[in-house]
């Protein structure tokens, strides 16, 4: 009777401490996943700073300003466009600065020009294509000339796929780490039970009745460990935005909920896969073979 209690309690302590283990490496996967999100937002945002200046001609009438405007407004290129005119560019205090004086009293007029500036989306990192846009902008009537930051704009498009390249390889180096930490803690708890399996064996069980009890106990432990390490996450971002909003910001509250979701999906997932591998090496090992394991 003792005995029994024992191995029972074993058995328990064994299926708490593995679904704790694999709670604890899905949150990790999920931490991976969230920061890897936001680094994602902050390089997209950053893709998305680069500024092209449509300056307008002097003779440029209202009609051709509006075909201006509504050329920028359909390109795909272009996330915003603002107008910004001569009069609020001179009235503007930082630009004020570089002259000692009133340039209107020198040159007798604003020698500024009316102009868009159109905000560029991430897809500014395609050098040609952007050149292509420049090109149809000063093709336009009215247009002056239009120009952008171009070697700035390479330089940055370089750090952020730089950027991206590690991140992604950062993440993938620590997806791979995680999953072979969940093959592990699977494997050593089906290891504990090679003697059962081993016993089922000897009475006559066939292999799918062997396997069954243990898939369905997978699937359990993966709603378990799934839904912990969603609980800790939800909780640990929650904690996140309280104290550092600024950070809070950089991920879409959509995309945390498909990453929470994920992650007890994925628990279901890698705790039924590996321990069907697992169970099906342990059924078939010969008896006599079964000691050396």
């Amino acid at each position: 009777m003792k005995e029994d209690k024992r191995l029972r309690r074993k058995v328990r302590n064994s299926y708490i401490v593995s679904t704790v283990s694999m709670a604890l490496v899905l949150f990790l996967l999920g931490s991976v996943g969230y920061l890897m999100m936001a680094a994602m937002k902050v390089a997209d945002t950053l893709q998305g700073s680069i500024v092209v200046m449509v300056e307008l001609d002097d003779a440029c009438t209202a009609a051709q300003r509006d075909a201006v405007a509504e050329f920028l407004a359909g390109e795909p290129l272009v996330a915003e466009i603002r107008f910004v005119s001569k009069e609020e560019k001179a009235s503007d205090a930082e630009f004020r600065k570089m002259f000692a004086g009133s340039f209107e009293e020198i040159l007798g007029e604003n020698p500024l020009f009316d102009s868009f500036e159109a905000t560029l989306t991430a897809a500014s990192s395609e050098h040609d294509a952007v050149e292509r846009f420049i090109a149809a902008a000063e093709r336009l009537e009215g247009v002056d000339r239009a120009s952008y930051p171009a070697q700035l704009a390479e330089r940055l498009h370089r750090t952020v796929g730089r950027i991206r390249f590690v991140l992604l390889l950062f993440g993938g180096a620590l997806s791979v780490i995680s999953l072979i930490l969940l093959n592990n803690t699977v494997r050593l708890a089906i290891y504990s039970k090679r003697y059962l399996i081993n016993t089922m064996k000897l009475v006559g069980a066939t292999k799918w009745f062997i396997m069954r009890p243990f898939l369905a106990s997978s699937i359990s432990q993966g709603i378990l460990s799934g839904f912990a390490a969603a609980a800790l996450f939800g909780l640990s971002v929650y904690g996140l935005g309280e104290t550092v909003p600024e950070l809070a910001t950089l991920t879409d509250p959509e995309r945390v909920a498909i990453l929470l979701a994920a992650m007890v999906g994925v628990g279901i997932a890698v705790s039924l896969l590996f321990t069907a591998f697992a169970v099906n090496k342990f059924v078939n090992i010969k008896s006599n073979k079964i000691y050396l394991y």
